[in-house]
């Protein structure tokens, strides 16, 4: 049993040391500015546990460091129940081994106004809404929008949505509200929307491996018919010598038979009375020649 268990743990250890599993970052509420005393809470999270991971951040003032020095921790996840604009910075979720998660940029305002944007690149198609608000109510004030710089539209509730967006809307965006002052830029990513291949509807039966071909063949082309009637002109130039000898060999022999001299079964024949009466005389001389 161990013999036969042992090779099966080795592939299952393999296994595991060689697959890498990442971990996403999660924001909590989900935007990447905040008023300053706002809390928020992070955590690293991923298919099979949570263990293992560490939240960390590089600011302004530090690089590297993990929850322990800025919030409270619980397990991988950590809570900043004060924000100040000294924790605005990049975060990420790093394993003991292995690749680090996705990193996010949060930014603390210390002014009045905030732009509420995705945390997380958005996909390519999709919609997107951008908030433009205040530190005290009311929050749907009429706000104007930037991208890079430049003015995009107003918008009397503070509230602008951009459709199917493409790899044409990643930028710097930020906002302004008459009489409380602008926000601070935020960068919008997009990604590629991954590329699904349809499936096959399902059947009661497996296909064939093998189809019959279908039963009214299509025409032969012009060059296979050239070809075929010059292989049936090759063979009959062979075979015609041949049969034609063939046949002035038997017309010659029928004519022999039936012509010019006699039959060859005639030649065997025996002789005529006056043939063998000339043979008789022919051997009377013969004897009295010798006696």
């Amino acid at each position: 049993m161990e013999g036969t268990s042992l090779p099966w743990l080795l592939s299952l250890s393999s296994l595991l040391c060689c697959t890498t599993i990442r971990a996403g970052l999660t924001v909590s509420p989900s935007s990447s500015q905040f008023f300053l005393r706002d809390s928020v809470s992070l955590s690293c999270e991923e298919d099979h546990s949570s263990a293992g991971w560490t939240l960390r951040r590089n600011t302004s003032r530090e690089t590297r460091t993990q929850c322990d020095d800025w919030g409270e921790a619980a397990g991988s996840s950590c809570k900043i129940s004060y924000m100040f604009p000294s924790d605005s910075g990049v975060y990420w979720c790093e394993p003991r081994e292995g690749a680090a998660s996705n990193s996010i940029s949060l930014t603390v305002s210390g002014g009045s106004v905030i732009l509420q944007s995705p945390v997380l690149p958005v996909m390519e198609g999709g919609d997107v809404t951008l908030s433009c608000r205040t530190k005290t109510p009311p929050s749907n004030l009429p706000a104007d929008f930037y991208k890079d710089g430049s003015l995009i539209r107003a918008e009397p509730t503070g509230h602008m949505t951009l459709h199917h967006v493409t790899s044409s809307d990643e930028g710097l965006y930020r906002c302004s509200i008459s009489g409380h002052g602008e926000s601070p830029p935020s960068w919008i990513s997009v990604t590629e929307k991954p590329t699904t291949t349809s499936a096959a509807p399902p059947t009661s039966e497996a296909p064939p491996i093998y189809a019959a071909p279908p039963t009214s063949a299509a025409p032969p082309p012009a060059s296979a018919s050239l070809h075929l009637v010059f292989r049936l002109l090759l063979h009959l130039l062979v075979f015609c010598p041949y049969f034609i000898s063939t046949l002035l060999m038997v017309s010659l022999y029928r004519h022999r038979a039936t012509g010019c001299g006699p039959p060859l079964s005639m030649a065997m024949t025996r002789p005529t009375p006056a043939v063998q009466g000339l043979d008789k005389d022919f051997d009377d001389v013969t004897t009295e020649h010798r006696f």
